[in-house]
């Protein structure tokens, strides 16, 4: 007699498909003082695909007293709120534009055939923090938010959407089927524990040590089932703002920026999520801005041509242009006796160091949060440093306590206060 259950048997009789949780040693601990009455730590992670072309942006000589590029020159006032970072990277993460889903996960050889991704670091920091929003994150575009199982965590390329779902009250009857859908699935988690905790009798310890990992990852869905159904009955933020218009034509990258950051800064400062990704893929269109007559991608595979360099930094320059326009607003914003910029941490960068498809020394932006700014800080650019380990600071920054992400060393203690 063989007391052997397959995985596949279980997840039979159970009818749904849970991931396991992490492990103990895996899996980062909320701190004390990171507790739901604590002051709010936020982070945002914006991913531009194509990248940007360097000597536009980083400067030559490192340090506090570094240059402005003409990138940087608009953003001169934050000079003090940034660090401007060039040689970090993730080790073996490669395959030019397919590592867009490693850049916040830091998963190895993402273009390779039997690639398995890892989760990212908002969605790490949601498993911890999530619970205490009604969204746990949001994601403005697809691609750079990865679930615990190593999957794109799907979001609308449409800000319009993200503004409705966060701000705008459905019909009672539309709450109601809500709330009977949530029901219907906590019914049946029910089912899956029930149907789990039968099979304990005939397992080895080991498995048993596996079924109590599973038990809890049953537990965690639960518990976020109910946190969505207790926030189907309170109302959502009243804000003085409408809805942004639907945009049409998607090359006004111009318009459609704004109104991504417009629904950013109010889901922070309403505190709906303290967790946003956004990534910038305008690259098929041919960007509505005077001078530009060839669309973006082809002007970042630009050859050293001088009339593409040209365009490409009219395009590029705008973004950052927009970029500073949020962090300004962001500073603008008062939370308590601070404001939103110190208890935000705002990610911008690349997974490339250039449109030429190289994923080493990256192009990295830290503003906010209530790091030590007012640097560039140029680690080697041919013996990379891990960029993992600014990650550790941003998710430490958030409460959390960990000291080992992806294929970090310790913490970016440049930026530590």
């Amino acid at each position: 007699m063989s007391n052997r259950i397959s995985r596949r048997t279980m997840i039979r009789s159970a009818g749904v498909a849970l991931a396991l949780p992490a492990l103990e040693c895996m899996v980062p601990r909320v701190s004390a003082h990171d507790s739901p009455e604590s002051e709010p730590r936020r982070m945002v992670a914006i991913n531009f695909e194509l990248s940007f072309h360097p000597p536009n942006l980083i400067p030559d000589n490192p340090g506090r007293e570094y240059k402005l590029t003409q990138y940087l020159q608009p953003l001169a006032d934050l000079r003090n709120e940034l660090t401007i970072i060039s040689g970090t990277s993730h080790p073996e993460v490669d395959g030019g534009h397919s590592a867009s889903v490693s850049w916040l996960t830091g998963a190895p050889h993402p273009g390779a055939a039997n690639f398995k991704n890892s989760i990212s670091i908002d969605q790490f920091a949601a498993k911890q923090i999530g619970l205490r929003t009604r969204f746990a994150s949001r994601q403005l575009g697809s691609g750079i938010a990865i679930s615990a199982n190593g999957v794109k965590v799907p979001g609308s390329p449409y800000p319009v959407h993200h503004f409705n779902e966060m701000f705008l009250e459905g019909r009672p009857g539309e709450k109601a089927k809500q709330i009977e859908r949530l029901r219907e699935g906590q019914s049946v988690l029910d089912t899956v524990l029930e149907a789990s905790k039968r099979m304990q009798r005939r397992v080895s310890r080991r498995d048993q040590q596996k079924l109590d990992e599973y038990f809890t990852a049953v537990r965690d869905a639960e518990q976020s089932l109910q946190k969505s159904e207790q926030w189907q009955n309170k109302p959502k933020p009243t804000i003085d703002a409408k809805p942004p218009s639907l945009i049409q034509n998607q090359a006004q990258i111009k318009e459609r920026a704004r109104q991504f950051y417009d629904v950013i800064h109010l889901a922070l400062q309403t505190d709906s999520t303290r967790l946003i990704t956004y990534v910038v893929n305008d690259g098929v269109h041919v960007p509505v801005l005077p001078g530009v007559s060839q669309n973006y991608h082809n002007l970042s595979h630009h050859g050293q041509d001088p009339e593409k360099l040209k365009q490409l930094a009219i395009v590029e320059s705008e973004y950052v242009k927009l970029f500073g326009d949020f962090l300004r607003r962001l500073k603008e914003t008062k939370e308590g006796d601070s404001n939103l910029l110190d208890r935000t941490m705002v990610l911008m960068g690349s997974h490339m160091h250039s449109g030429n498809h190289d994923n080493r020394n990256l192009p990295i932006i830290l503003a906010g949060g209530g790091f030590r700014h007012g640097q560039y800080l140029a680690f080697d650019r041919d013996n990379n440093y891990p960029l993992a380990n600014l990650y550790v600071s941003m998710l430490q920054r958030l409460g959390l306590e960990v000291d080992q992400f992806a294929s970090s060393t310790g913490t970016m203690k440049d930026i530590e206060g």
